[in-house]
């Protein structure tokens, strides 16, 4: 089953955290909130397209949504996907311009 993307609805926001702005600074790693069935190839091409950058390696992980409490119901976040963005030496991306 093969489900086609467009390619500037594979990337939803950029994840802005502590966490994801030291990976930024020192690693030149960039977190991104991504489409649930979106591949490695699919964020690589998608953030190489967005931001003009060469993209070195993706990593992908899901994240499971937390189970809370609205008042005397419970509920449950939604699941969403998660990309970790490595781009080559020399390049960047700068949040604050876009």
């Amino acid at each position: 089953m093969s489900v086609e993307f467009n390619l500037s609805n594979v990337i939803k926001a950029p994840v802005v955290s502590e966490k994801s702005t030291v990976a930024a600074e020192t690693d030149n790693r960039f977190v991104f909130k991504v489409a649930n069935q979106a591949t490695k190839l699919q964020v690589k091409k998608s953030v190489e397209l967005m931001f003009n950058v060469e993209v070195e390696k993706v990593q992908l992980l899901n994240v499971k949504g937390k189970t809370k409490r609205f008042g005397r119901f419970m509920g449950k976040r939604s699941d969403w996907k998660k990309a970790y963005v490595k781009l080559k030496p020399g390049h960047d991306i700068d949040f604050s311009a876009a």
